[in-house]
């Protein structure tokens, strides 16, 4: 397998044995985002049993107390293997906090190679092998309604001068004592500019996230507009699922450090739309911690939602507006097909564009993300003056695909960089069964393939240069 599909897509079992081949990739000017690729094998009913305990509390299994909750931020067992109809990203089922460390201490592994490797390399974790799920659902709810009464304070203000009745003012109150700001600061979430620009509250700043004497379970507190009362999402939270709400949170940080110590950019990857309002918050929270200086944390945005367009181009006016890099992985977006039959079978809008035609029209004539995404981008960066060598626009493709595009990008001077999977053969098989699925349709652009390697030999005999070197 090592001389055909693994030696395809896989660099080598170790981080010693990758060397080579990083090395050989860096003479043609393309960097790598190592990646550790060991994935459980779980059969579908190990894997909704898992995702079951893992997303659903103490409170919700003990009583009715949570019907309030929004049926898309709950766990459904039906969709309980997450890995059902996704080929391009790997999923992570919880198992205990311990597995979450071991977790933990591969990405560090990941980070100082990367920085051992190059001077700017890349390094990618998942929240979801970070920490127990269920946190990313019930922080992810708290902020969609927090969002939803933002909107309705920004429709509402320009209806009335007097909008703000006196359950607004309770609320006020219950936020001023709850802790999340200054009194006037609060005030200005109601009626300030800055009203509608984050979509929610500033809860805390990222060191009061992760400090022991932080109740998390006190921040997941939703706006009642009919009382002007703030509710817990849940009623109780355990001594257990404080801690472990905390550790997630603790094991990011810990992982951030660490990438600033080796010089090496996180990429926080993106996630099903029901866990990703936590994980794009948490980033920004890391982003405006770690990214002072330059751009250390990326977060990731998956370009099919109907909200990225939005998403995006709030993030940036922030980190303008607080004096901070803003740093960005743009992806079409992995879960597709499970996120459709998902919001089909539980009842909630489907939260992908409904077609390609339909995304474009989303980014027509939109300046931060059309020039990103578009096929023309290169002609692109060098309309708006974007040299290659200011590492401002990277270009990233998985090991084994897109070579004909990577190579001369690196040789042009583009940053570029190969996601570099490694690990041992008999641990990376979930990992190439799904590359294995997302070639199905090689052959199909086989003789393309073929056609550029005969015209690119034909080429070297015909300028006696059989051996290419690389003039990066």
């Amino acid at each position: 397998m090592k001389m055909t599909f693994y030696g395809q897509f896989v660099a080598g079992e170790d981080q010693e044995s990758i060397k080579p081949l990083v090395h050989k990739n860096q003479a043609f000017g393309v960097g790598a985002v190592l990646d550790y690729s060991v994935e459980e094998d779980l059969t579908q009913e190990e894997a909704e049993k898992k995702e079951m305990e893992s997303c659903v509390s103490e409170a919700e299994k003990d009583g009715p107390g949570a019907d309030h909750r929004e049926k898309k931020y709950k766990a459904h067992r039906q969709f309980g293997d997450r890995r059902g109809g996704v080929i391009s990203a790997r999923t992570y089922f919880y198992a205990d906090e311990a597995k979450c460390d071991n977790q933990m201490e591969t990405f560090i592994k990941c980070i100082k190679a990367s920085g051992g490797a190059s001077v700017d390399g890349f390094s990618a974790i998942k929240l979801t092998a970070l920490g127990r799920p269920q946190f990313l659902l019930q922080f992810s709810e708290v902020l969609v309604q927090w969002r939803r009464f933002f909107n309705f304070l920004a429709d509402q203000q320009g209806k009335s001068e007097m909008f703000l009745t006196a359950e607004m003012f309770i609320l006020q109150e219950s936020l001023t004592k709850l802790g999340v700001g200054p009194r006037d600061d609060i005030e200005n979430w109601f009626t300030g500019e800055k009203l509608g620009l984050s979509g929610t509250i500033d809860l805390l700043d990222w060191n009061s996230l992760i400090n022991d004497t932080t109740r998390i379970s006190n921040l997941l507190m939703i706006p009642n507009l009919e009382t002007g009362q703030l509710e817990p999402l849940l009623k109780t939270f355990t001594e257990e699922e404080e801690k472990q709400m905390k550790r997630m949170l603790q094991r990011v940080d810990l992982l951030a450090n660490h990438a600033l110590e080796n010089g090496v950019r996180l990429m926080v990857d993106a996630e099903q739309t029901y866990f990703q309002p936590a994980i794009s918050r948490l980033t920004l929270e890391m982003q405006r911690k770690f990214n002072r200086e330059k751009p250390t944390i990326f977060n990731t945005y998956q370009c099919y939602l109907k909200e990225a367009y939005n998403n995006v181009t709030v993030d940036i006016e922030l980190s303008r507006r607080e004096g901070w890099y803003f740093g960005a992985k743009l992806v079409r977006g992995a879960y597709m097909y499970q996120e459709r039959a998902r919001a089909e079978e539980i009842g909630y809008e489907d939260p992908i564009n409904p077609d390609y035609e339909a995304t474009n029209r989303m980014y027509h004539n939109r300046p931060y993300v059309r020039r990103s995404v578009s096929p023309l981008c290169v002609p692109r960066m060098n309309d708006m003056g974007l040299s290659p060598s200011e590492n401002k626009v990277y270009f990233g493709q998985l090991l084994g695909m897109c070579d004909q595009i990577s190579f001369p990008l690196g040789q042009a001077g583009f940053p570029v960089y190969k996601y570099v999977p490694y690990g041992p053969v008999n641990e990376v098989i979930p990992y190439l069964s799904r590359r294995a699925q997302e070639n199905r349709g090689f052959m199909k652009g086989s003789q393309r393939e073929r056609s550029l390697l005969w015209k690119e030999l034909k080429r070297r005999l015909l300028a006696g240069q059989i051996l290419y070197k690389p003039v990066y």
